[in-house]
């Protein structure tokens, strides 16, 4: 897939995403790049690890988060992407779920991240398709109850994905993300991370976005800024699983967990 001016190839490599979040109040990093100078160093340093896009978010979408308006939100991450583009030959994608962030922005992001996957509002889907971006549609709901949750989870995936064809972005610029750690109680989490492969033969490529999220506190019974091993499961699994994105903070530590799994995954292509 094409997103911005470079070229995925989906099919056969895993791209590191790497999160820059410019908030005061995320639940990992809050408070830590929501200064100019500091948010760039971070990228800088994110890109000599090696990511391949860069996440910008202006607000926290942590359990319990303070939502902020529109014009908050841009003259958050508006600055920073502008800075972005300037200095660094990096995709940007824009972590927002508000098309009013998405269409002033347009012109700056190659990619639009949503954790709401077209169902916050009647006008991101056309926004988006006007934009050309490409654009990452998330699992959500509003409430978490479920009767069967394997089959309505894909269900109300698919739903998203008949309103972004309705509005007419293009199926080759859409990618995937099952939507851990919104609307599913700790077991359904790990149902998400344990089908990444179900999500992947929907036809799409595939983001898992884990890092440091409570499911791996949960399991391992860890604070946030001790989840990194726990994350690096996670990133195997899903690689493992036909992921073609891992969206994380621990940039060199899970390009290594991806170039080991690759490795193995290829050894029988040339093992007689």
């Amino acid at each position: 897939m094409i997103i911005g001016n470079k070229v995925f190839d989906t099919q056969n490599n895993v791209y590191i995403v790497g999160i820059l979040n410019v908030t005061p109040d995320s639940f990992s990093d809050g408070g830590q790049y929501n200064a100019l100078d500091d948010a760039l160093m971070k990228a800088q340093e994110m890109i000599c690890q090696g990511i391949d896009i860069i996440d910008v978010g202006g607000e926290s979408t942590r359990p319990g988060h303070t939502t902020v308006s529109s014009e908050q939100e841009i003259s958050r991450v508006a600055p920073v992407i502008e800075k972005l583009k300037e200095n660094f030959d990096i995709t940007i994608s824009l972590d927002s779920y508000k098309w009013q962030v998405v269409q002033a922005l347009s012109n700056k992001i190659d990619m639009v991240n949503d954790i709401w996957g077209l169902q916050y509002d009647d006008k991101m889907a056309q926004v988006v398709a006007t934009s050309g971006l490409a654009y990452c549609l998330m699992h959500n709901r509003r409430s978490n109850q479920y009767k069967n949750f394997s089959e309505e989870y894909l269900s109300d995936i698919n739903d998203s994905l008949e309103k972004a064809e309705k509005a007419g972005i293009e199926k080759g610029k859409i990618i995937l993300d099952g939507g851990v750690g919104f609307a599913k109680d700790y077991n359904q989490n790990l149902h998400v991370i344990n089908n990444t492969d179900r999500l992947c033969s929907l036809g799409y490529p595939v983001m898992i976005a884990t890092s440091r999220k409570s499911v791996i506190g949960l399991t391992l019974e860890k604070p946030t800024d001790q989840r990194l091993y726990g994350t690096l499961a996670t990133t195997a699994v899903g690689v493992m699983k036909g992921a073609s994105f891992v969206r994380v903070h621990d940039i060199e530590q899970n390009l290594d967990t991806i170039k080991m799994v690759k490795s193995i995954m290829k050894e029988d292509k040339w093992i007689k």
